[in-house]
């Protein structure tokens, strides 16, 4: 992982002025990620000053996902795609026709600055609303995420690009067909 990211973060590092190794910035991040630790905890753990920590999460971030999202989620762009993960729903789940498994999922946020209601949902608490498309295994075709917990998920569903492309047929969704022993 380290040897994928190194281009990437030296490029920023010298626009940055970051000084730390790519491997301490990964690692850095990933504990911020799975914890949730804050800053002034990561700076005495890892002896890196919370400024620079400040500067290289979002890089290091931003950086996994350019590398990885073209391998780890691919959104099917013609229906042959679509089609074989309705086939794969079809033979692991007995669900036919199926291209997907959609759902978005409310992540509690402390209320923005100037925010006012838009983030307030109606479980009474503060989010904001990731939307996921995945396959019959379970991985992520698309995701879109910072949709106001107002919205709820059909709001967030109507704004999302995944809806707009499917709304303007640009998605490549294969053409309707009857249920397996169906007229």
């Amino acid at each position: 992982m380290v040897e994928r990211l190194t281009p990437i973060l030296k490029k920023n590092d010298t626009k940055m002025q970051i000084a730390q190794e790519v491997g301490l910035k990964l690692v850095v991040t990933l504990r911020y990620l799975a914890s949730g630790n804050d800053y002034t905890s990561l700076q005495y753990s890892f002896r890196v000053s919370k400024s620079s920590i400040c500067l290289f999460i979002s890089l290091v971030c931003q950086a996994i996902i350019d590398t990885y999202i073209p391998e780890v989620m691919k959104c099917p762009k013609t229906a042959e795609e679509w089609n074989d993960i309705a086939k794969r729903f079809a033979s692991k789940w007995n669900y036919f026709n199926c291209v997907g498994a959609l759902d978005g999922k409310h992540v509690a946020i402390k209320k923005p600055k100037g925010g006012g209601s838009l983030s307030f949902n109606y479980k009474k608490f503060h989010s904001i609303i990731p939307m996921a498309l995945s396959d019959a295994k379970y991985r992520f075709l698309f995701v879109d995420v910072g949709a106001e917990g107002g919205a709820g998920d059909g709001g967030t569903w109507q704004k999302c690009y995944l809806a707009r492309a499917i709304t303007y047929n640009r998605a490549g969704l294969p053409q309707y067909r009857n249920l397996p022993n169906d007229d």
